[in-house]
């Protein structure tokens, strides 16, 4: 019982969602003894999605693991070929196979806009008492995860908020960082080796909008802008708004013209759209490689010189703050001022 005690007061501990499912195998695999405990999660668009493991703990094992985040998803299984995790989550009940092991799938709610499984393998069925056990653990990581949302989510748009961005880009500089240092065969892959790039996106002419048509309709512009967003990319690029008609976008990406080709494949969307009552809108964005050593206000800074750069030069087009300074449209103040003059 102390244990349990132990273990609850570690899941209520976390703020991280990652973590957080670390932590629920762990205490799963404490309470139950299972020969393995996982959590997994439908990630893609749908029609396509693919099951992802968020954390997965097998007997001996010190620590648990989890797919990267960034894996290709043709590597990923199908729903199909996992078809008791896939009824479980259908029928939203608990469903369990004979056999040795024996498998017991939980449905879960892995998060906003989210489904997953937490899946179970032991020598023998699991007894009601462990079922219950299993299902109150799992009560409180929901109620924990929906806390966690509740702090980190816009309430308009769902999309992340402006205050868990810093530490998602300290994670990006690190990883960024460590994949330049590891050599080539270290890396495990093209994605392994790319950038991280931060795009900021404003909606043209926005006031007009709330002017013509009134908040109520300017809300509803925000809402659907961000479900074009969550469309347009992929399901481990990080969303923001980050308040009134600004988005922020943090990703990796290979190369300059792969950022560029899914900030262009949004714009098109955008400009494509059909809004209710309001009918087309266009938006501006400025975009930049985040930088060994790089801080959230130097990215941002760059990023944001860039989106003026659009919006004072037409509007309704993606800028690249480093090709600005290529072409000499922008001074690169940071460089600027670090040059030593010799007299």
């Amino acid at each position: 019982m102390l244990r349990l005690a132990d273990n609850l007061a570690d899941l209520t501990a976390l703020r991280d969602h990652d973590a957080l499912d670390h932590a629920l195998v762990s205490a799963m695999h404490d309470v139950l003894q299972p020969q393995s405990t996982a959590i997994y999660r439908a990630v893609g668009e749908a029609g396509g999605e693919r099951w992802l493991t968020s954390a997965h703990l097998t007997a001996g094992q010190a620590t648990s693991r989890s797919d990267h985040i960034e894996s290709g998803l043709d590597a990923l299984p199908r729903p199909s070929d996992r078809a008791l995790r896939s009824k479980a989550v259908a029928s939203r009940q608990m469903q369990q196979t004979g056999g040795t092991p024996c498998v017991t799938v939980f449905p879960l709610d892995a998060g906003v806009g989210a489904v997953g499984a937490l899946e179970i393998a032991t020598p023998e069925p699991l007894s009601e008492a462990s079922c219950g056990l299993a299902r109150a653990i799992l009560r409180l990581y929901v109620n924990i995860r929906g806390l966690l949302d509740d702090g980190e989510r816009d309430a308009l748009t769902e999309l992340l908020n402006r205050k868990t961005f810093d530490g998602a880009f300290l994670k990006a500089t690190v990883a960024q960082q460590s994949a330049a240092q590891s050599s080539e065969d270290e890396r495990r892959g093209p994605v392994a080796s790319g950038s991280y790039w931060i795009a900021m996106i404003d909606i043209d002419h926005f006031k007009r909008v709330n002017d013509n048509f009134g908040h109520l309709i300017g809300d509803e512009v925000l809402l659907l802008l961000a479900r074009l967003m969550r469309s347009c990319f992929r399901f481990y690029d990080q969303l923001y708004r980050f308040g009134g008609e600004e988005f922020v976008v943090l990703m990796r990406c290979n190369s300059e013209l792969e950022a560029a080709a899914m900030l262009e494949r949004l714009r098109h969307a955008t400009e494509t759209h059909r809004f209710p009552q309001v009918g087309t809108i266009s938006i501006s964005i400025g975009f930049t490689k985040i930088r060994t050593g790089d801080t959230p206000s130097a990215a941002f800074e760059r990023a944001d010189k860039a989106l003026y750069h659009a919006k004072a030069h037409g509007r309704n087009q993606i800028c690249n703050f480093a090709a600005l300074i290529a072409s000499g449209a922008l001074v690169d103040k940071a460089v600027h001022e670090g040059r030593i003059e010799l007299f």
